[in-house]
């Protein structure tokens, strides 16, 4: 690690500038989450929603009371299973949480980030007390980043654009956003599944003891809950194993240009290289990305998910292109 530029990047964050920092599922835009300032760059930047909260993200051992109302047991439960890593908690928020960070909702999002750069920066920012707000490193509703490169493909290189540095933190480990579970109505629901990732829903249900609700319309608003999001420009569509030569032959017999996405290996390989493949093949001037739909088992929920809203905005592209 590039403890000199780690040191150099808190100081910016501190004097509320925009960074781009690794984590192990995708690179995050921070910013001062005690800032309101520095949190609206981040959604000038993002082109995002003013009333879409972003994730708090703190450091290992971090006082979370600056954030949370409370940390009820099943909170603690989740954090000694799963902290740090590519876990979000939703919690009843602190009254001194800056609304813009939650959306104006009651609740906030909280998460420990298990890459070792993200430990360091948060370490150094603000004696390890600080949060950073860092919601993906890209424009809003677009291909969540990887790596450094997407993050200035995204946003220009420092000092060209919003951001005022990039630390480089490799390619992600996980390569899909956090799993999101809301523990605000514990009461009444029990613990809700708001958002799947890496972190399964039957890990999070052996820690806890607890089965997990689906989200219901009271939910609280959360990163990446849209039906349309993590899309490329170029149109994306879904198809079983046995039609995608049959779709891409009858496209390309129609002047059309395919790309196509297959699903091989394992459901953790596919989600660390999903968003670098997207924007690979985005760049290929295609008429359509066509992607393998992978299996429906339990070990593809995250990647299903992030596939689902990537091809939501495209329904009816194939019969539209066939014409």
């Amino acid at each position: 690690m590039d403890l000199e530029a780690i040191s150099a990047a808190a100081r910016l964050l501190e004097a509320g500038r925009l960074v781009g920092m690794p984590t192990e599922t995708v690179y995050g835009l921070a910013a001062d989450a005690s800032n309101p300032d520095a949190v609206a760059a981040i959604f000038a930047a993002k082109g995002r929603p003013s009333n879409h909260p972003v994730i708090v993200h703190v450091a290992r051992g971090a006082d979370l009371s600056r954030w949370a109302a409370e940390v009820p047991p099943e909170a603690k439960k989740l954090i000694d299973a799963f902290w740090p890593g590519p876990l979000t908690l939703i919690l009843k928020r602190a009254a001194s949480v800056p609304a813009a960070v939650t959306g104006g909702q009651d609740s906030v999002g909280l998460r420990c980030p298990a890459h070792p750069v993200a430990q360091a920066l948060l370490h150094e920012f603000r004696q390890g007390q600080g949060g950073l707000a860092a919601p993906s490193a890209n424009r809003f509703g677009r291909v969540s980043p990887t790596t450094a490169q997407h993050v200035i493909d995204e946003f220009g290189a420092p000092g060209d654009g919003p951001l005022a540095a990039v630390l480089e933190g490799g390619s992600c480990d996980v390569g899909i956003e956090s799993t999101i579970v809301d523990l605000t109505r514990l009461d009444t629901l029990g613990p809700v599944l708001l958002r799947p990732g890496q972190v399964s829903a039957a890990q999070l249900e052996q820690a806890l003891g607890l089965p997990l609700a689906l989200p219901d319309r009271a939910a609280p608003r959360v990163s990446g809950s849209l039906d349309a999001h993590y899309a490329p420009t170029t149109p994306v569509a879904l198809a079983a194993s046995a039609d995608v030569e049959r779709i891409a032959g009858a496209l390309q017999a129609k002047g059309k240009r395919v790309v196509t996405l297959r699903c091989t290996g394992d459901a953790h390989a596919y989600a660390h290289a999903l968003y670098a493949n997207l924007r690979a093949l985005d760049r290929d001037g295609a008429n359509l990305i066509l992607v393998e739909q992978p299996p429906q088992d339990p070990a593809w929920q995250g990647v299903n998910d992030r596939l689902r809203r990537a091809a939501y905005d495209s329904a009816g592209v194939v019969e539209r292109l066939l014409g």
